[in-house]
Parts: structure tokens; sequence; C-alpha cells
């Protein structure tokens, strides 16, 4: 019964997310709305984390089974995607090492700001 309300507590915060999305004007998708009101709900005591950590491992254990219809998806529509292949090959490669040269920069400075801090308070 515990894993139950734990679901039906991650699910409700999913259909916040969903009635965000329907509310609101943004080009931004439901799920975001959703993670953003459990990290808020989280952070500020709302939701315990009690309240939906043995459902959440669950749900992260078994993520590699939800891209299983996305790989159908893309098999699917390969006539569609064959044509424009090499330029999300492009785009997906610049984003990615975009992303880790400023995530690795980032954390350095992270690091490095709090390195000094810490040398500051000795």
């Amino acid at each position: 019964m515990k894993y139950v309300k734990q679901f039906l507590v991650i699910l409700a915060i999913s259909f916040l997310g969903e009635f965000l999305k329907y509310v609101l004007p943004f080009p931004v998708p439901a799920s975001i709305y959703g993670m953003v009101l459990l990290f808020v709900g989280l952070m500020l005591g709302w939701i315990p984390l009690d309240s939906v950590k043995d459902v959440g491992k669950f749900l992260i254990e078994i993520m590699p089974l939800m891209f299983i219809p996305a790989g159908v998806g893309l098999m699917d529509s390969w006539g569609v995607l064959k044509p424009v292949l090499f330029p999300v090959c492009v785009i997906t490669a610049v984003t990615i090492v975009t992303v880790m040269v400023v995530t690795g920069r980032f954390s350095q400075w992270i690091i490095r700001r709090d390195k000094k801090r810490g040398a500051d308070h000795e």
C-alpha cells in the first residue's frame, strides 16, 4: 500500500504539471512543470522525501524501458528522418560538446569558488 500511495503522489504532481501546461501560455512541457513542482515541494518540505523515495528509485531503475517506445518510433519514421539525418547528427554532436564544456567549466568555477571561500574562513 505504501508504494501505491507514493505512486499516487507522483501521479498527482504529474497531473498538476499537465494542468499548468494547459493553463499557462508558455511553451514548456508538462513534465518540466511537474518536475519543478516536485523539486519545490521537496525543498520547501511540503512533500516529505519518504512519500516519494521508494517509487522514485523504482522508476529510475526501469527508466531504460521507457526509451523503447521512442526507439521504435524512430525506426518507424526512418523514411522521414533519412533526408535530415546528417544535420540532426551534427546538431546533436555540437550540442553534446557544448553542454559538456559549459557544465565542466561551471563545475570548475563552483569548485574553485568553494575552495577560495574555505581558505578565507580558515
